[in-house]
């Protein structure tokens, strides 16, 4: 489970990116529930707001952020995207602490930190392959996901206890400040030892060559779909739980934080599940969102705030399962030269619907009540399974036929042409590149 450890370069990373975590997750948190309750009158649909500006960059710069990725240093773009990060979360604190803060300060900072987002996402996702070998990739992605959810486990909790007791601008500070425990883990690296992947050529066409990849895989680009539908409008939790928390069970901000952190658990367990797989499947990516469709609907009826808080863990599992796979299923059958803008888009997809749906939910909020919004949180994951069950009947030829007096299912394995011809490809550019670099 936990392989990737014994390497140094990758146990450095861990740790510091492990308390920039927990400050990145502090921050959303406190963020969420000063607009919800201090800067707003309870308006779910102006916290929507604030995730659209917080993660809309990464959509409208694609291009542009994967390019940069696959074409320089990805250490060097880390150190500039986790400095920028630090002060940004530093000026927020700043206005916060000396009352000076307003709704429109909250807008552009979370504008802000989105651009510095985009330029950190895809640098972060492609530079997990330098820091460990082939083999372990996917442990090690599963392994950032698990670090991640425990940070959101630890973060909001904090923060709501935090923001009780001292108030939100000093939940802003330490996030700015936590950002400098990944800057000394860049710094104290080996990078001697650090597996180099070779770079983007510089040509024409560069910043369109990772879509025409991504359409030549179907399997890649349902997988995208299914995020596009979950991400996009099923995992609005600030929104979902900031609301359920005040409007329905009518609590503060310390129990605010432990429905956060009752999610996070069940994420915990569902990447550190996922790190102990040999690799993702696509199997475990179509039964994890109908998990989280049918979670999701359960904690929207449930009649009491503990009952609340165990559905969300349920949701968490069923979430983080679902999209680590994705992360690595991508990842893994992507070559390295293009493996920076295809991440890009992956990423796109994941926090670019966010502007989208996020404002849709926020507004279905407002108007018919949190649990309705979180039953469209439901019916995305429910959306999703129904794609993939879509997918496996095209491409997998499953079927479903009555034997022996009950239903059964099977499927041949057997794919089309176009997915063999993709893989080929893919498995003669990774082939090409390893000459190339023997011959160099």
């Amino acid at each position: 489970m936990f392989r990737s450890l014994s390497g140094f370069n990758y146990r450095v990373w861990a740790a510091g990116a492990l308390v920039s975590n927990v400050g990145t997750w502090m921050q959303r948190t406190a963020q969420d529930w000063i607009v919800l309750t201090q800067l707003t009158d309870h308006d779910a649909a102006a916290v929507g707001f604030v995730m659209a500006l917080q993660f809309g960059p990464q959509l409208l710069l694609l291009p542009l952020t994967g390019l940069v990725a696959d074409r320089f240093d990805q250490r060097k773009i880390l150190m500039v995207t986790q400095g920028a990060g630090g002060l940004l979360g530093l000026g927020l604190g700043l206005l916060t602490v000396t009352g000076a803060v307003q709704l429109w300060h909250v807008y552009v900072f979370a504008a802000l930190l989105g651009i510095v987002a985009a330029f950190d996402a895809p640098a972060r996702q492609t530079f997990v392959s330098q820091l460990v070998g082939g083999a372990n990739l996917s442990n090690a992605v599963a392994l950032n996901s698990a670090s991640f959810s425990a940070a959101r486990m630890i973060g909001p909790a904090v923060a709501g206890l935090l923001t009780a007791a001292v108030g939100a601008g000093w939940v802003f500070l330490i996030n700015g400040a936590s950002f400098g425990a990944v800057l000394v883990s860049l710094m104290f690296l080996r990078v001697g030892e650090l597996q180099r992947s070779a770079r983007a050529a510089s040509k024409k066409g560069n910043l369109l060559e990772g879509f025409r990849y991504v359409r030549s895989r179907p399997d890649i680009m349902v997988i995208l779909v299914m995020v596009f539908l979950i991400g996009t409008f099923g995992l609005n939790f600030p929104i979902f739980i900031s609301t359920m928390a005040t409007s329905v069970f009518h609590k503060g901000a310390a129990e605010f934080g432990v429905l956060s952190s009752m999610m996070a658990v069940g994420s915990v367990v569902g990447a550190l599940l996922s790190a102990r797989r040999d690799k993702p499947r696509l199997r475990f990516l179509f039964a994890a969102s109908a998990v989280f469709g049918v979670a999701a609907t359960v904690a929207a009826l449930m009649p009491d705030y503990w009952g609340f808080a165990v559905a969300l863990a349920a949701v968490g599992l069923a979430a983080q399962t679902m999209m680590t796979t994705a992360n690595g299923a991508v990842q893994l059958s992507t070559p390295e030269r293009l493996r920076g803008r295809v991440m890009a888009i992956y990423m796109a997809i994941f926090m670019g619907g966010t502007p989208i749906g996020a404002p849709i939910v926020g507004w279905v909020a407002n108007e018919f009540g949190p649990r309705l919004a979180l039953g469209v949180g439901a019916a995305s994951g429910i959306a999703a399974t129904l794609v993939g069950l879509l997918w496996l009947v095209k491409y997998r030829h499953l079927r479903i036929y009555y034997a022996d007096r009950r239903l059964s299912l099977s499927h041949d394995g057997r794919r089309r042409a176009a997915d063999l011809a993709a893989e080929d490809l893919a498995a003669t550019e990774i082939v090409t590149a390893e000459v190339t670099s023997q011959k160099g």
